[in-house]
């Protein structure tokens, strides 16, 4: 690939930015090499202090991303991005036209409503509370009250796992499954379509456990990183997992968001 000129984005929003940069970051992902001057531009309610914005952007040619929702903003960038020959995307109004068209419906045109303190948002900090309550099964009653619960060795991204699902409002419980552990009771109460068991590749994981001892500063050939010490765990796991009737599924090579989606999917289908 040859060089390629630096690209400066600019988010621009009338609330946290958290929509347009989350669209611009997946973009982005797709151009690994590409130097990128990102910026966010959050809680911008007046004209004048947008213009100041907008001036600067035009000073770097930048790509301007907004999420608007305000007609004067909305009307104010549109006209100086058309003037000043800057390419400008508007994130949420053609998704709100078109739903305000197909149900005679108009919007409340309302900044930061996505992030208003309702009952969703209480809902999430409650199964956050929830998953760092009952994380690495502190305490086994929380598997009878949980939607969802996850098992599986060490370094299979239980923790990581139960809180992102917990910003999706799931209450998720975890344990961390070892072959000298015992299984509490109150595991085989649970309905088998409510528990995800987790496993790994044998080679990503002795890889994984090496690294962190290197971390911790201690040798990295261990037991814990050792590969007899591995497939007896992953063996134990497997066995349990067949015995539960539960959902079994290998992170190796998967992103956290992308083994939540295949639990939320499995879960949605029931």
């Amino acid at each position: 690939m040859g060089d390629h000129q630096p690209l400066a984005i600019f988010v621009l929003s009338d609330s946290v930015g958290g929509t347009a940069s989350n669209i611009s970051n997946a973009a982005l992902s797709q151009f690994p090499s590409l130097h990128c001057d990102f910026k966010i531009f959050s809680f911008i309610r007046e004209k004048k202090q947008l213009l100041s914005i907008l001036e600067k952007a035009e000073a770097v040619n930048a790509l301007i991303l907004h999420t608007f929702v305000d007609s004067v903003l909305i009307d104010t960038i549109h006209n100086y991005c058309g003037e000043h020959d800057l390419t400008c995307i508007d994130i949420l109004n053609p998704i709100i036209r078109e739903i305000s068209q197909r149900t005679n419906l108009e919007p409340q045109g309302k900044p930061g409503a996505m992030h208003k303190l309702d009952e969703n948002y209480f809902d999430r900090i409650g199964a956050m509370e929830f998953a760092v309550t009952y994380d690495d099964g502190k305490d086994p009653k929380g598997f009878l009250e949980a939607d969802i619960v996850i098992l599986g060795i060490s370094r299979t991204s239980k923790t990581p796992l139960s809180i992102y699902l917990a910003n999706q409002n799931y209450k998720v419980a975890n344990l961390p499954l070892m072959p000298e552990s015992e299984i509490p009771k109150e595991l085989w109460q649970v309905d088998s379509r409510k528990i995800v068991g987790l496993t790994n590749d044998e080679s990503i994981l002795s890889n994984i456990r090496r690294e962190r001892m290197i971390s911790y500063g201690m040798n990295p050939d261990t037991p814990y990183s050792s590969t007899a010490r591995i497939q007896k765990e992953i063996r134990y796991a497997e066995d349990l997992y067949k015995k539960l009737d539960c959902q079994i599924i290998n992170v190796a090579n998967k992103s956290i968001e992308e083994t939540a989606a295949i639990i939320v999917n499995s879960f949605q289908a029931q």
